[in-house]
């Protein structure tokens, strides 16, 4: 039988190989098809349609009054402040440079979640956060220009601050998350969502011609609702559920390698030694932290109790 830790995994591996593909393709499209605010609404109002539409054929789950308010504010850490400024900032900058940033989430979540719910900054977890690291910045380093924009301090600050809204979310939120279903969850954050980027999207949206998007950019856009919003927040929640944020966070890093190898299915890109050795140190990364030992763990062990690891660990 597969166990949660490993079923947390998987979901969280599959939401990102989701995200992967969705930056350079929403890159495609921004800024010069469609506004990077209209993008953006349209991913979480179009995510907040289903998920509310999927919950009506699903057993009703009561939500506590303190926890709707919660979900509030989960929701501008996880939707607005940060879908809102990552595509803003990543239509001024380049994919490349906008994935050296994303890289810094792990180190961000790990030290963040040193910092408020006092988990262990430990020598392997650091190591595992500092070889995944390597291995991203490796392959993205020695990326081949794409031609979809250069690098920009401003959009690439604007990217971190995206970067550093999710890190909270992350480790501020996982106790909320666990209290309820992953659509439970997603359907209260993205009403939220909506209400609260409508204000910024608005002038965007009104003039905004919709049918003069070809079939290509559809496409695209429906990807970026239904697979890198809907199934890839439902797997992100599932994760969060069981795996410490410093864990969930390491996934970060499939995203660069994901991209490259589109590049190298598409032709535009080759397979190198440093491809190979890049995605050999993100999953052993991975698999460092995933080692480390939580303060659960390290509390158990100094009290002599028995230790689940499947129960408190990675």
């Amino acid at each position: 039988m597969i166990s949660k830790k490993f079923s947390g995994h998987i979901a969280v591996f599959a939401a990102n190989i989701f995200f992967g593909l969705n930056n350079p393709l929403s890159r495609s499209l921004m800024p010069e098809i469609i506004d990077p605010y209209v993008l953006t609404f349209l991913r979480i109002s179009g995510g907040m349609t289903i998920f509310w539409v999927v919950s009506v054929f699903l057993k009703y789950e009561e939500v506590a009054v303190k926890d709707i308010i919660l979900y509030f504010f989960a929701a501008i850490f996880a939707i607005s402040a940060n879908q809102l400024p990552f595509f803003a900032g990543l239509s001024m900058t380049s994919p490349i440079d906008a994935s050296i940033v994303i890289t810094l989430l792990p180190i961000l979540s790990m030290i963040l979640a040193a910092i408020f719910i006092k988990e262990p900054l430990t020598l392997m977890k650091a190591t595992g956060v500092i070889v995944g690291a390597s291995g991203a910045l490796i392959l993205i380093i020695n990326s081949h220009s794409t031609g979809l924009g250069s690098g920009n301090l401003f959009g690439n600050l604007i990217v971190f601050s995206a970067v550093t809204s999710f890190a909270l979310y992350l480790v501020l939120f996982k106790s909320l998350i666990s209290r309820y279903s992953p659509i439970t969850s997603m359907k209260w954050m993205f009403l939220f969502g909506t209400i609260q980027s409508f204000p910024f999207c608005r002038h965007a949206l009104m003039a905004t011609d919709f049918s003069l998007l070809n079939t290509s950019a559809w496409i695209i856009i429906v990807y970026a609702v239904v697979v890198a919003t809907f199934i890839a927040y439902i797997l992100i929640a599932i994760g969060q559920k069981t795996l410490r944020p410093t864990t969930l966070s390491m996934y970060n890093y499939l995203q660069p390698v994901v991209a490259s190898l589109v590049a190298v299915y598409m032709g535009i890109d080759s397979f190198g030694i440093e491809k190979m050795l890049s995605a050999v140190l993100v999953f052993l990364g991975v698999y460092i932290v995933t080692q480390s030992k939580s303060r659960a763990q390290l509390e158990a062990e100094k009290a002599g109790i028995p230790v689940n690891k499947d129960e408190v660990g990675n």
